[in-house]
């Protein structure tokens, strides 16, 4: 799915999360890809026979009224949709004796494949939040004589799994040892390091099926003996696409190891975003002809036909990122959807969180 897919399926899992019937009242029904409505359609009508035998009035009213809502949409909608099709109806009313009877219908931007009916005080969500579960994740580590950090780059967010240590002293010897003991020592500690480090990125990304790649950071020659030392299984070296001069082992080393990785995590989303600012920004100082920004602005080059590249903030108002989507879809620009996360996306928020990429030149 493209990103205003995922921002609009995001936002619509979060309006649905926040609802909790007071009874088990709230329906959701998910039809496969090429299975036949009409057959939900009757589960439907016999579901509203069972629904009678409900002993609490109130519950019994909303359920047969959210039902009945169902019906009538599926019938409107005549036939599955290419991906299937996800009903949620009921009471969503937080004030015990009020009523407000809610209907979302969705086609999904992925081939849905369960079939199921469920009657309950929330609405069945799982389904949809496994298509928007970030397909390819990367490990990450940095390492050094003295610490280890193993981390994970989600998308555009990175977290530390784990920070180790190895006990390695410093440069002074303690109670007068020679300097070959002392070596001999910090070496042993230092392969004894090498090997818990091997062994917990096993523990953490041996069986992550959607791990893509791991980058490894560190100092010279740290990283390379390490790699070199034969600990990390096969399977997982394998997956090593980058090996960075890196310094610092926190956070801020995991930040900078994912900076010197561009070219490697050329499509991970966090790079796609500052790909596409990059390009608005260098665009906007060489050819400010070939850039628009501002509501008003890039409302009236999408009605021309303009844009090519339709650029918004993921903070505008939802009703406001519908507007202009729908206003990129006449004309095929592509949409990109970025987050303030980053420098540029700060940047790009503070010209009001709307830009476009023209086709052509206009004054």
């Amino acid at each position: 799915m493209d990103p205003a897919q995922k921002y609009e399926l995001e936002e619509l899992i979060k309006e649905l999360e926040s609802y909790r019937g007071r009874h088990t009242e709230l329906i959701s029904v998910y039809i496969p890809a090429g299975y036949e409505i009409t057959q939900v359609g009757r589960q439907i009508e016999d579901e509203k026979g069972t629904a009678t035998n409900i002993k609490s009035t109130s519950t019994r009213k909303n359920v047969l009224q959210a039902l009945e809502k169902i019906a009538r949409q599926l019938k409107i909608i005549g036939r599955t949709p290419k991906n299937g099709l996800a009903v949620f109806a009921g009471n969503v009313s937080q004030i015990e004796g009020q009523q407000d009877l809610q209907i979302w219908t969705i086609e999904p931007p992925k081939p849905l494949k369960i079939r199921l009916y469920r009657c309950d005080q929330t609405f069945v969500l799982e389904p949809l939040k496994e298509m928007i579960e970030t397909e390819e994740v990367y490990g990450l580590l940095i390492i050094e004589r003295k610490e280890a950090t193993i981390g994970l780059l989600e998308g555009k967010n990175i977290k530390i799994l784990q920070h180790m240590t190895s006990g390695i002293p410093g440069s002074v010897r303690a109670g007068g040892q020679s300097a070959a003991r002392f070596h001999r020592i910090t070496e042993n500690l230092a392969k004894e390091f090498f090997r818990r480090v091997a062994d917990e990125m096993k523990k953490q990304f041996f069986s992550m099926k959607k791990l893509k790649g791991i980058l490894i950071g560190g100092p010279i020659p740290t990283k390379d003996e390490f790699l070199e030392s034969g600990n990390l299984v096969t399977a997982l070296k394998e997956k090593v696409i980058a090996v960075k001069d890196i310094g610092d082992t926190q956070l801020p080393g995991l930040k900078a190891l994912v900076d010197a990785s561009q070219e490697e995590l050329a499509e991970q989303e966090i790079t796609k975003q500052k790909q596409i600012l990059d390009e608005f920004f260098t665009t906007l100082a060489k050819e400010p002809d070939k850039v628009s920004y501002g509501d008003q602005d890039v409302e009236e080059k999408l009605n021309a036909g303009a844009v090519g590249k339709l650029i918004l903030s993921k903070d505008l108002e939802k009703s406001q990122i519908r507007k202009f989507k729908s206003l990129a879809s006449k004309t095929s620009a592509e949409v990109h959807l970025v987050s303030n996360e980053t420098s540029e996306g700060v940047q790009f928020e503070n010209l009001g969180g709307v830009g476009g990429i023209l086709r052509f030149a206009m004054a």
